[in-house]
């Protein structure tokens, strides 16, 4: 396995990754998305390759300035989405992704970094228990539409 940051020569790999992570999103969406966190300071990613240098997992961060929940500091890092390929789980590829985020945002001044899991994501909160995460809320969000 090797692990790099992602560039424009991985763009489209970790793009087909980001499908699968966040299907709820257009392949546009994302395209753009991923453009900007390329081209932005404060985010960054990074992947990891199998063998026969085919991208199975990326980890994508970003630094908060507004409220992180649970936070004390400000500003601090994020994981806005890490994603392993299935047959490749539970081989320490995602921890191994998180400890090269955490040495990006502590490298950007950060003392703190945060995560988010779907209420009903289970495994993913299972996986940040037991990477050091500590649960800081729960919440329900709502949106009423206005005419």
């Amino acid at each position: 396995m090797t692990y790099s940051k992602i560039t424009k020569e991985n763009f489209e790999d970790w793009l087909n990754l980001g499908m699968l992570l966040w299907p709820d999103h257009s392949r546009e969406e994302l395209r753009k998305d991923f453009s900007d966190t390329l081209e932005s300071h404060n985010e960054e990613v990074f992947g990891c390759k199998n063998d026969q240098n085919e991208l199975i997992a990326f980890i994508s961060l970003s630094i908060r300035s507004d409220y992180v929940e649970g936070s004390s500091t400000s500003p601090a890092g994020y994981v806005e989405g890490i994603f392993v390929k299935p047959d490749y789980r539970n081989q320490g590829i995602a921890n191994k992704l998180v400890k090269m985020g955490e040495e990006w945002t502590v490298s950007k001044g950060c003392t703190e970094i945060g995560s988010d899991a779907e209420i009903e994501n289970v495994e993913s909160q299972k996986f940040h228990k037991k990477i050091g995460f500590k649960e800081a809320n729960r919440i329900v969000s709502f949106i009423k539409k206005l005419s």
